[in-house]
């Protein structure tokens, strides 16, 4: 298994996401705990060492059946990592309540990772808001060993992101978007990979086959790739994509069964990075997906409007709209 080295520990670069769990019956909250056990099994013994959850993930119970599953193991065998929900709470946002109970239902003493959820347009205001305290509880209990390393993640505009830096990006270490070689251009992840580079946190990537869409190219656009790597899959060119970005320290998976994750962890076991013939190939093909409407972001047209709209970031949301609808694209529109 490929590693990161990430502030004195070794990371296995693919990272096992459990928003996307097995369940029985189509039921997300009736997680299949004994599929669950052999895939982490599988995972833990051939060198994935990072798992992610999060409070809302399947109906609450994420927590609780990845707890279970790791507990089998040693302690320091694993790194585990969850979230703290304030985008998404709206009668209390007491940190310290969510915190423990987290702690209960994962089964542990202390989080090796810890996460702001979903820092964006309409959840910045609540993690910046002095009267809940957000980020200096998270930052005592980090303090107080009980977190190891404090992130956050983020489906915000590279404004947004910005912002948040600025309030309080000398206390976080690393932050996790969606990344993928569409989105580098489709949701300006180049240039969010850029500005958390620049600022010296490591970047976790979520999202990187788009939900599984980069896993279904056309015939033409597998084609095309094949005559370059005759042996490579298209979701392993995804993943060679972002093994070529030296800050992105961890690569998650929702993985949902064995077959994703035999087919992941051998394309982890070796370094394949793209050329830049091969990596100009994939963009071209992402940028055959969009079918959009071309848009520099000049912002030329925002001045005379008289409706005071951000309209570069309207057509970017309608061009992202036409690919894929999402819910990080319902979220940008909210606060418009």
């Amino acid at each position: 298994m490929l590693t990161n080295e990430f502030k004195g520990i070794a990371l296995s670069r693919l990272g096992f996401g459990t928003m996307r769990l097995p369940v029985v019956n189509g039921n997300a909250a009736e997680i299949d705990e004994k599929q669950v056990d052999e895939m982490v099994d599988y995972a833990i013994s051939h060198g994935i060492n990072y798992f992610d959850t999060a409070y809302p993930y399947h109906g609450g119970m994420s927590e609780k059946v990845i707890g279970r599953s790791l507990s089998r193991y040693p302690r320091e065998h694993y790194y585990l990592a969850t979230k703290y929900p304030g985008h998404q709470i709206s009668s209390s946002y007491d940190p310290a309540s969510v915190f423990e109970e987290q702690l209960k239902k994962c089964g542990v003493e202390y989080f090796d990772f810890y996460l702001l959820h979903n820092v964006y347009e309409n959840s910045i205001q609540v993690y910046t808001d002095e009267r809940w305290g957000i980020v200096d509880y998270f930052v005592e209990q980090k303090r107080l060993g009980r977190i190891k390393h404090l992130g956050f993640s983020c489906h915000g505009r590279t404004e947004t992101l910005r912002e948040f830096l600025d309030y309080c990006g000398d206390k976080m270490e690393f932050c996790q978007i969606q990344l993928n070689y569409l989105d580098w251009t489709l949701q300006a992840a180049k240039e969010k990979y850029e500005l958390l580079t620049e600022r010296g946190l490591g970047v976790w990537v979520m999202e990187p086959v788009r939900g599984g869409r980069l896993a279904k190219l056309s015939d033409a656009e597998n084609s095309r790739l094949r005559e370059l790597r005759p042996d490579e899959t298209s979701v392993a060119w995804a993943f060679r994509f972002l093994q070529g970005l030296p800050n992105v320290k961890m690569i998650l998976s929702g993985m949902s069964d064995m077959a994703q994750m035999v087919e992941n962890v051998e394309t982890f076991q070796q370094e394949k990075p793209l050329t830049a013939g091969e990596q100009a190939t994939l963009l071209e093909i992402a940028e055959g997906m969009k079918n959009s409407i071309p848009c520099t972001a000049c912002r030329y047209c925002c001045d005379g409007c008289p409706q005071g709209l951000d309209i570069p970031m309207l057509i970017a949301t309608y061009n992202e709209i036409r690919f894929s609808p999402a819910i990080n694209v319902a979220m940008r529109l909210e606060p418009v």
